[in-house]
């Protein structure tokens, strides 16, 4: 497993006249090569890029958790409702014996090695007050085409703790009138028209807000993933707004 360091360090609240130690990132890479499992025996291919939070243990060990729980379970293939795997090779070691398990099931004209697991998360924006990383998966198991997806993981620096974007809003049926205007303007959307009028596919033609929504830089990103209101084919839908747009709608206390 690889180790390189983001440059990026957070400085945390000061505690008396003692700064509490910095929270910085390094860059971890695993792959299938990393499995003993895969030294003898050709493997699916296993691709994962993260970061490992740095400093003060009670935080970097929730932040670090909820890495390794998005890891392991984009990686997950099982019928169970949860991954029994607790870690990230655990979790890469049951991909590929998923493909060696269904193997006989796979028809023979598919020319590829395995399957193929590709996991990214990187920081994507940080303040005093809030980190965000931007984590996406894409998995081929066979089929047309594999499937995929992207969300954020966003965090309180000082505790480690999650936060969910909807905790930052603070008028949140605003909010969503302001973002389907900017939504509108984007698509070419009439304001007097349905929706779904260029041929996107909003449940009962009603405007929604996506399901991945975070920070990268200045921006405030907006990610409809694939099938949440367009084909496949279109691939995401993704709206950007400057964050300088998006501040009046939000707890700044915590930007």
């Amino acid at each position: 497993m690889k180790m390189l360091f983001w440059p990026l360090i957070l400085l945390l609240s000061l505690s008396g006249c003692q700064e509490t130690p910095a929270l910085t990132f390094s860059s971890e890479e695993f792959t299938e090569a990393d499995l003993d499992i895969c030294k003898t025996e050709a493997c699916s291919s296993v691709t994962i890029d993260f970061p490992k939070a740095n400093g003060e243990a009670f935080i970097s060990e929730k932040i670090n958790s909820a890495i390794n729980n998005y890891i392991i379970k984009a990686l997950f293939l099982g019928d169970d409702d949860q991954p029994r795997a607790t870690s990230i090779t655990e979790a890469a070691k049951d991909f590929i014996l998923a493909y060696r398990d269904h193997q006989p099931d796979i028809p023979t004209d598919i020319d590829h090695g395995g399957y193929e697991a590709e996991v990214s998360l990187y920081p994507s924006f940080q303040t005093e007050q809030l980190i965000s990383l931007e984590a996406s998966f894409y998995l081929f198991t066979g089929g047309a085409h594999g499937y995929g997806g992207t969300s954020f993981l966003n965090f309180d620096p000082e505790t480690g703790e999650e936060i969910k974007f909807q905790d930052l809003v603070v008028n949140t049926t605003d909010f969503k009138d302001f973002v389907e205007g900017k939504f509108r303007e984007a698509h070419n959307i009439p304001f007097n028209e349905n929706i779904n009028t260029t041929g996107f596919m909003f449940e009962n033609d009603t405007f929604i807000l996506p399901e991945t929504i975070g920070f990268e830089n200045k921006l405030v990103v907006f990610i409809y993933n694939a099938y949440e209101i367009a084909s496949y084919a279109d691939g995401p839908i993704i709206l950007e707004i400057p964050l300088t747009e998006v501040q009046p709608f939000l707890d700044t206390t915590l930007l």
